[in-house]
């Protein structure tokens, strides 16, 4: 598919497009209480949000994965709401794009169940032509979930957005352009060293590179 085709927009979801890292982080933290475990700090594990949930746990309680997995996703899904909203701007950015004919999509380490119903719950879901959870397949930074949500969307790709430096290096693997926000997860440092194309406090700057579709 050639490039002058392609009306494909990513987005990742947790710190891109929602605020969503106190209720993500609260979530993960409750687990090791749960299980009567000692529990890292909270900016321990800010600095890993983008991996995967067991991955995380890894990190700081091997031998109690399984089980911590387990009380992160019984609680997670009666809290995700509590304090996440999407960021300023995001839903006039998204609008926007859309009534320029592009395609919008989410690429996230999500779980697509969670992911579909975390959107919906954002009110962002009339805003997206699809979103794409990681399941069965590689997380980023591999670029597989950006590739199943193209093909989703039936189209090819124009940039990956997203506020950690797995976002970038799976939407450089995929042959996009990118866009770091400095909102989310990641500091400017990490960020910039991934060498994205913007690197941004915001979404506004993506509408000067992405005029109306003929």
């Amino acid at each position: 598919m050639s490039a002058s085709s392609s009306r494909g927009i990513l987005f990742d979801l947790d710190g891109t497009l929602v605020d969503s890292l106190p209720d993500i982080i609260d979530s993960f933290l409750h687990a090791f209480g749960h299980l009567g475990l000692p529990a890292p700090t909270y900016e321990q594990v800010r600095a890993l949000i983008g991996h995967p949930l067991d991955w995380m746990y890894s990190q700081f309680a091997p031998d109690h994965v399984p089980a911590l997995c387990v009380a992160y996703r019984e609680h997670y899904p009666l809290n995700f709401h509590r304090r996440s909203r999407p960021y300023p701007g995001v839903v006039e950015v998204l609008r926007a794009l859309r009534e320029r004919g592009y395609l919008l999509a989410v690429a996230t380490t999500k779980r697509p169940d969670m992911a579909r119903k975390f959107v919906d719950a954002m009110g962002l879901g009339p805003l997206l032509h699809h979103v794409q959870g990681t399941d069965g397949f590689p997380h980023k930074p591999a670029p597989d979930v950006i590739h199943h949500a193209l093909a989703a969307l039936g189209t090819g790709g124009l940039w990956m957005v997203g506020d950690t430096a797995l976002d970038l290096r799976a939407g450089q693997a995929a042959g996009l352009r990118t866009y770091a926000v400095t909102w989310g997860t990641h500091p400017v440092d990490v960020l910039a060293g991934a060498s994205p194309d913007e690197l941004q406090p915001d979404l506004q700057r993506l509408l000067t590179h992405l005029p109306p579709l003929a």
